[in-house]
């Protein structure tokens, strides 16, 4: 019994976490947005590893193009 009450205890804080806040999903308007900035600076988006929710943190800007500290005339 102690272990059932146990495990209902753990997984409750983890539940609650994934309940809808009312709020629409933006990661993928985010995303697209991040990827048209960086596709502006002549790069390309790569994933960093971190699995935060938010594409800020998740994928990273890399630049392939003419990068140069020079100023185009």
């Amino acid at each position: 019994m102690r272990k059932i009450f146990a495990a209902i205890l753990m997984t409750a804080p983890l539940m609650t976490a994934c309940a809808s806040t009312g709020q629409t999903n933006t990661y993928q308007e985010d995303l697209k947005r991040l990827e048209a900035t960086c596709t502006e600076r002549q790069g390309i988006l790569t994933p960093t590893g971190l699995q935060s929710g938010r594409p800020e943190t998740e994928y990273a800007c890399r630049i392939t193009g003419g990068a140069s500290r020079i100023p185009p005339r």
